[in-house]
């Protein structure tokens, strides 16, 4: 009994997950970032890994700054790094956690791309690239598949370092470099 009141509690949350989801792709992303923080504070930084991973993915296409997005985005690459198949089969009992990867990959490689950091978009790329042998033959993997092409072309448009320098890591930062702090908030 106890299992299936929390089978429904972990529904609802990716329902109400999806329904602002949904409110982003309607065009209020101000809202939606304002929902998705209420709902990332209910599930907590420790919370159920399928939650943290989805949401955050979301939430980092809500962001305006790129920087955010980054935040965002290596919070959902955490988090699905968490999840377990098991997990993942209570929601759709078709997909693998290892399926997410393609995306996650390349929507960093997109976030790097975005802030100059061509070496670490090239990184995340490659990744994407490596694992989207996973993903079906159908529209979503198709996508995937365009993304991960067009931003290859785009990088190999740029040239082997993009022009500008990398910033070099530095201490408490993550491993491309960026702050794995708490997301900022805009006033």
């Amino acid at each position: 009994m106890a299992e299936q009141q929390e089978q429904a509690a972990a529904d609802a949350m990716m329902t109400r997950i999806g329904q602002v989801a949904m409110l982003l792709h309607g065009g209020d992303r101000e809202e939606a970032r304002s929902r998705f923080l209420d709902l990332w504070a209910e599930i907590g930084e420790e919370g159920d890994a399928l939650h943290r991973c989805t949401l955050a993915h979301y939430m980092a296409d809500a962001q305006d700054d790129p920087s955010d997005e980054l935040a965002w985005d290596l919070r959902a690459l955490s988090a699905a790094d968490e999840l377990t198949d098991a997990r993942l089969a209570e929601h759709h009992q078709s997909l693998a956690v290892r399926a997410f990867y393609p995306s996650l990959h390349l929507n960093l490689a997109a976030d790097y791309v975005k802030l100059g950091r061509s070496e670490a978009a090239r990184s995340h790329l490659r990744r994407a690239r490596d694992t989207v042998g996973v993903l079906g033959d159908d529209a979503y993997g198709d996508g995937i598949r365009a993304g991960i092409g067009r931003l290859e072309l785009r990088l190999d448009e740029e040239g082997p370092s993009g022009g500008a320098p990398e910033p070099t890591p530095g201490q408490g930062r993550g491993p491309g470099g960026e702050t794995l702090g708490p997301p900022r908030q805009r006033p």
